[in-house]
């Protein structure tokens, strides 16, 4: 039960960590010095609501040009308009800006007037999804820590594109048009605090080459991934949660190791050819393996080696405590020998 609770809070520290310094935007309160406090220019297309002066809302106006944002903003809200460039001049005094939100609108990279993201020195979030992108947008700003490209026409990522980007921890790029030839062996460098990087329901058959040693976070669903190299995940020592569902991965395509990572702690791997259940680590703790043509459980080959006695556990058997093999040839009833391996299990589902 501690070890669960401890769990439970690790990964609410880990997805607050990367997903949710929204929260912040609430209740960041500006230096008075970084704007002039009595100066409330508000564009006419958009609200400014005097008990929050740092943001501006333009959101679901039927826009079509960016207004000249005002030097106080801090959260600007485009979202849902028809807006189809970037130039730099709307931003001329938006300095000290830390949240654009330009999500559902027509910008295409020739709409991006070079410089007009980097010059903003302090932004931290980015979202650009579902426009009409058909590369990653560069140059970036050093300082920009999530960049979420979701549901645009992505197939390219320019060379040196995330170079600059060492404060980045989440990048999303699902649903876009990412073939392997995207990818040089060099195309992630940079990105040395990146912990969350989405590139499910793309056009991928092979794994992505060389991603950043701290991610933990690696979603890679809804590709045709056929197999994944031997040694793959020494690169990623600190990947913690892996997604592969919807894919094409054999068990002739699995490293001889299989998933045997100290560190993977929730795997996926619905919905692919898999005949036989791959080798885990004893550090697993929910593993996915529904709807694949696996007919037997040989425990015997996926029991993992007994962990040492931890002095804050109260078991030291394998960590398992969530199973999924519907969808499969596995007939019930579960095998004892199953439940003797991994004694903290809580769900098993056939």
């Amino acid at each position: 039960m501690a070890a669960t609770i401890c769990f439970i809070i690790w990964v609410l520290f880990i997805t607050d960590t990367v997903w949710t310094r929204n929260v912040r935007q609430v209740y960041d309160v500006s230096d008075p010095e970084d704007w002039a406090v009595h100066d409330f220019d508000c564009p006419r297309e958009c609200f400014c609501p005097p008990s929050f002066p740092t943001a501006l809302y333009c959101e679901n106006r039927g826009l079509k040009e960016i207004p000249p944002i005002p030097s106080r903003i801090w959260y600007l809200y485009l979202e849902n308009n028809l807006i189809e460039t970037i130039p730099e001049k709307p931003f001329e005094n938006a300095t000290q800006l830390r949240w654009i939100n330009l999500n559902k609108n027509k910008i295409t990279n020739y709409g991006i007037e070079k410089g007009a993201l980097s010059q903003l020195k302090k932004l931290l979030f980015l979202f650009l999804e579902d426009n009409e992108l058909e590369e990653v947008p560069s140059p970036l700003p050093r300082s920009l820590e999530q960049l979420q490209l979701a549901r645009n026409k992505v197939s390219r990522i320019p060379q040196g594109t995330f170079s600059n980007l060492e404060n980045l921890t989440l990048l999303d790029l699902q649903h876009n048009k990412l073939l392997d030839n995207a990818f040089q062996r060099d195309t992630f460098k940079g990105l040395k605090n990146l912990m969350q990087l989405n590139m499910a329901k793309n056009a991928l058959k092979n794994m992505p080459p060389r991603l950043p040693a701290n991610t933990m976070q690696l979603f890679l669903d809804n590709n045709s991934i056929e197999g994944i190299p031997e040694n793959y995940f020494n690169v990623i020592p600190k990947v913690a949660f892996l997604r592969l569902n919807h894919n094409k991965l054999s068990d002739a395509g699995l490293p001889s190791s299989g998933f045997d990572v100290s560190s993977i702690l929730d795997l996926q791997l619905s919905h692919n050819q898999l005949t036989k259940v791959p080798r885990i680590s004893a550090h697993l703790q929910h593993l996915h393996l529904d709807h694949n043509k696996i007919k037997n459980v040989n425990v015997s080959v996926i029991c993992p080696p007994t962990l040492p006695a931890e002095q804050d556990s109260f078991s030291y058997g394998p960590h398992l405590r969530y199973l999924r093999l519907d969808g499969n040839e596995i007939k019930p009833p579960i095998p004892m020998d199953l439940m003797n391996c991994f004694r903290l299990l809580q769900a098993v589902i056939i």
